[in-house]
């Protein structure tokens, strides 16, 4: 195979921090390399010299036969390289094809220069197709759920025609169809020649499409692995130094009485489905379900984002009136949402502010905010979840996601928590930080705390929840106990057909 791409002892230096150190690496033609490691190894800022974002301190890039010292923006777009972003760089102002196209789109009107809207979607609809994609190309960004601009990202990638696509967390709110269609699109490009560079924290995918695995670990190259020596555990020891335990961790003691009950409860995304449920004290729920099964909706009705239109919630007993998520707050409901950057944090905030601003109150005396109190609070919470940061002042946009999930349960944890509703915890989180947020989800649990948890990982809603509760079309289809937990029985419950419903 020719080589397309070799980074020879490319180093990337910040004040104060070493982010690459000589790595060294080759992509061929018609090749997928999978790339992994923790969050903060050094991937992102790999790639971001790759596509000429910024420059390397040291070490050579040769492309296509020629040598660089750096990469421009321009430059790496002109050879071909493409990027499939995990944080979503759309415009909700434009219609899917004015995204796909941005820049490059076909005009007509001569001096005018109008766009021409018929022939941007006939060049857009065949990219939709392939990818299986439920909108059209007139369809505005802004209608679009995450699982759906994640497809207008790759659909993005796919229009250049690249020679090398960079795919970052490409699946992270993907179903496992949709998963399953773009892995075949995958394999389509690399029969073709495309060469791809596939990073995730979903071993699995990489173990399914990948011919060859490289590893960073705080910067340098920790290891590569042949196609024949690519597994779960051989992964798991080039990323973390260590194999990781299984993740089911029993419960220290049975559910408690009381806890979270919900009966009949409408929800607005589904006004003909009433839905029923109870989160018991010291259990996880797992919730799972395909994308637009009325997962997040429930959950943004519980805590008031999108009130309920009907039914009741209680709360050890107590009728609990959720108008507002102030009033979930208040009752100690608290919501880890999908998108920590967009609602879960303020990302130009530093982590103090991020952990108090929930409980701001508390921190204040007559209207002025208590900065030793708030850090100190900030701290404690920084030490017992071991966010990584030189400390609380830092900006909470600068830290990687798995820090940032951290700041976000920090922020109800400095509070009273009886009920958490975590959707999807760990998008786009590396396997070791995984582990510590289900390690801290069972010891919130065994402390007497309800956890429903969202997720379209079935790997982690099998392997973390101690029932499953499954959603189709807005309703619940049934409830599986420890012992029947399956792909198969979870997939079935998920697409409507009838399984054994235990007692929700």
């Amino acid at each position: 195979m020719t080589a397309l791409l070799e980074l020879d002892g490319i180093s990337k230096t910040y004040p104060g921090v070493r982010a690459l150190d000589g790595v060294s690496l080759a992509l061929n033609a018609g090749e997928v390399l999978g790339l992994i490691g923790e969050n903060g190894a050094g991937k992102s800022t790999l790639m971001k010299v790759l596509g000429g974002v910024v420059p390397p301190s040291g070490g050579e890039i040769r492309l296509n036969g020629r040598s660089y010292d750096r990469l421009t923006v321009t430059e790496a777009q002109a050879a071909g390289i493409a990027f499939v972003h995990q944080e979503l760089n759309l415009f909700d102002n434009l219609d899917v094809a004015g995204n796909i196209l941005f820049g490059r789109e076909p005009l007509k009107g001569g001096p005018l220069r109008l766009v021409d809207r018929k022939a941007a979607a006939e060049q857009v609809a065949p990219l939709l197709r392939r990818l299986g994609a439920d909108f059209t190309p007139w369809t505005s960004v802004a209608e679009l759920s995450i699982a759906q601009r994640q497809l207008v990202e790759i659909a993005k990638a796919l229009a250049t025609e690249a020679r090398i696509i960079i795919l970052d967390e490409p699946t992270s709110s993907l179903t496992l169809s949709e998963t399953a269609r773009l892995l075949t699109v995958l394999g389509e490009l690399r029969a073709s020649g495309t060469a791809l560079i596939y990073i995730s924290h979903r071993l699995g995918e990489i173990i399914d499409c990948a011919d060859r695995v490289v590893c960073l670990r705080d910067g340098k190259l920790a290891g590569a692995l042949a196609r024949e020596d690519i597994s779960h555990a051989n992964m798991i020891r080039l990323m973390i130094g260590r194999d990781l335990r299984a993740l089911y961790t029993p419960p220290a003691r049975p559910p408690g009485e009381g806890g979270l009950a919900i009966s009949g409860l409408i929800t607005s995304a589904f006004p003909q489905q009433e839905v029923d449920l109870r989160i018991r004290p010291g259990e996880i729920v797992g919730l799972a379900g395909l994308v637009g099964s009325g997962r997040t909706s429930l959950a943004r009705a519980l805590f008031g984002i999108d009130p309920p239109m009907g039914g009741s919630i209680t709360l050890d007993g107590a009728v609990l009136r959720v108008r507002a998520p102030r009033d979930a707050v208040a009752a100690g409901l608290y919501l880890v949402p999908e998108d920590r950057k967009k609602d879960g944090l303020v990302l130009d905030m530093p982590i103090a502010e991020n952990i108090t601003l929930a409980d701001l109150p508390h921190y204040a005396s007559a209207g002025l905010v208590d900065r030793g109190a708030e850090r100190r609070a900030a701290e404690g919470q920084g030490k017992s979840l071991r966010i990584k940061a030189p400390g609380v002042e830092v900006i909470a946009g600068t830290l990687s996601g798995g820090n940032q999930q951290k700041v976000v349960l920090g922020k109800w944890l400095s509070m009273a928590p009886r009920i958490i509703l975590f959707d999807e915890p760990t998008r786009g989180i590396d396997v070791g930080a995984k582990g510590e947020i289900y390690t801290l989800m069972r010891a919130l649990a065994d402390k007497g705390v309800g956890i429903l948890m969202i997720s379209s990982d079935m790997e982690e809603v099998i392997g973390v929840s101690d029932r499953i509760v499954v959603m189709h079309e807005g309703r619940i289809s049934g409830t599986l106990q420890r012992d029947a937990f399956s792909e198969k029985a979870v997939l079935r419950l998920a697409i409507g057909q009838d399984g054994e419903a235990a007692e929700t």
